[in-house]
């Protein structure tokens, strides 16, 4: 698609949504006060607040391959800092997708230039979850199972952030929660993993 084509469809979304919904651009410019803070996948078929049904505003959002929370990755702890902070966002969500690109290069034996480093945690995951991956049918599904067990890890390690543990010893209600998304059937899937205050379930 050129450019001009992007810009054109841009224009007539903006004049649509400003003719359904008057004053909408005003009211948006002026502040933002979104509930939850999403940290996923950078895959184009996921965008957050598509998927989520949610409007721009709604919804702040961290994306990288994979939605891997790594603790040494200042754009997420920044991101995740601003919408603790500066935000007041009490829910965060973690949210992987079956049929993860990032997740098939990892399992893959080729080499994937940088990626391969960005996508170590994963690999992790894989070892020192084998038992568990070895008992799913085939390895679609057990990519799929991986993809789970990232977005598992990831809420833990959200939870574990100095971020997080600062706004729980001061007695804030922050919750981190882990869903995964179904290209097949555009499902989100709560997979049951939830923490809150202190790392309890939440």
């Amino acid at each position: 698609m050129p450019l001009g084509d992007l810009l054109e469809r841009n224009r007539r979304w903006s004049a649509e949504r400003d003719a359904n919904e008057p004053g909408y651009f005003a009211r948006l410019a002026t502040h933002q006060c979104p509930e939850f803070f999403w940290i996923g996948c950078s895959d184009s078929r996921v965008p957050a607040n598509v998927v989520a049904g949610l409007d721009p505003g709604e919804v702040f959002v961290h994306r990288n391959v994979a939605n891997v929370v790594h603790s040494s990755d200042m754009n997420l702890l920044s991101s995740l800092e601003f919408a603790i902070e500066a935000l007041g966002i009490c829910e965060i969500i973690v949210c992987g997708h079956y049929g993860c690109g990032g997740v098939r290069a990892a399992t893959e034996n080729l080499p994937h230039g940088l990626a391969d480093h960005w996508l170590e945690p994963i690999r992790r995951i894989a070892r020192s979850q084998a038992l568990d991956l070895v008992r799913e049918s085939d390895l679609s599904a057990q990519r799929d199972r991986l993809c789970e067990l990232n977005v598992i890890e990831g809420v833990r390690r959200v939870a574990e952030t100095p971020i997080v543990q600062r706004a729980w010893a001061r007695g804030w209600e922050v919750s981190v929660h882990g869903l995964i998304y179904g290209l097949t059937d555009g499902l989100l899937t709560d997979l049951g993993c939830s923490l809150s205050s202190a790392g309890r379930p939440a």
